[in-house]
């Protein structure tokens, strides 16, 4: 069973529903046999490289609030975070472009090292002091080397703005084709969606459920042909 995940690592509650659901995944016990998968998805696609703003300001502008309710909110963001196991800085942090993270995502795809990247981009931005907006190329990178990955390759990545970038849109094509218009927004195998950053027992849920209603394998027969079993091999005799 195949589960997508569409998230923006500068969505907060992307963090805390990749915790939860991964405590949901890990109490599954087909849990084996699940592949996830992280898929791009921007909240501000478009936005320049060099447009970073604190996220009270960003957050006082997007949603009409003062600065003194965005910052309560970010202090619920940080009691929620916390239930998870997670650190998460509730002041000082900045906003800015995500679309050189989510390219270095689609080349750790590559590598096996996706899971890794992101968490690790998360950590950065949430929990971190340093920036991963403002002339971060570098702090990237050295996440990306910590994630197990060739810093010189990721560095190439960064430095062609065209490298994945097509992935990327092809992942926020296929989101806005699935309905998704938010994030964090997980899809079990084409057939079930679960949006938003759920408790974990709402995830488990979803994942009996979309388990147990796999079609059935078709097996079609053949005839002469011949298979290896715990028995061994068959071995044709000649006339």
């Amino acid at each position: 069973m195949r589960v997508e995940i569409w998230s923006d690592i500068a969505c907060p509650w992307c963090y805390v529903g990749k915790a939860r659901f991964e405590k949901a995944l890990a109490a599954f016990p087909h849990r084996d046999g699940v592949e996830v998968v992280h898929r791009s998805f921007e909240l501000d696609p478009g936005r320049a490289k060099d447009d970073i703003q604190p996220v009270l300001t960003m957050l006082s502008k997007k949603y009409g609030m003062s600065e003194a309710q965005a910052q309560a909110g970010e202090y619920n963001l940080r009691e929620q975070a916390a239930a998870e196991g997670l650190d998460y800085r509730a002041e000082g942090r900045d906003h800015g472009s995500t679309f050189d993270m989510h390219r270095l995502l689609h080349f750790a795809k590559e590598q096996g090292r996706q899971s890794e990247l992101l968490q690790l981009f998360y950590r950065a931005n949430f929990a971190e002091e340093r920036s991963v907006y403002a002339g971060a190329d570098e702090f990237l990178i050295e996440l990306a080397v910590e994630a197990g990955l060739d810093g010189e390759a990721a560095r190439k990545v960064l430095a062609d703005p065209s490298a994945y970038a097509d992935a990327v849109r092809a992942d926020e094509r296929q989101a806005a084709e699935l309905g998704a218009n938010g994030v964090p927004f997980f899809v079990l195998d084409r057939k079930y969606g679960v949006s938003g950053a759920q408790p974990a027992e709402v995830f488990e849920r979803a994942l009996v459920q979309a388990w147990g209603e796999r079609p059935p394998l078709t097996v079609v027969q053949g005839d002469g042909a011949e298979v290896c079993g715990p028995d061994g091999c068959a071995v044709p005799q000649q006339g």
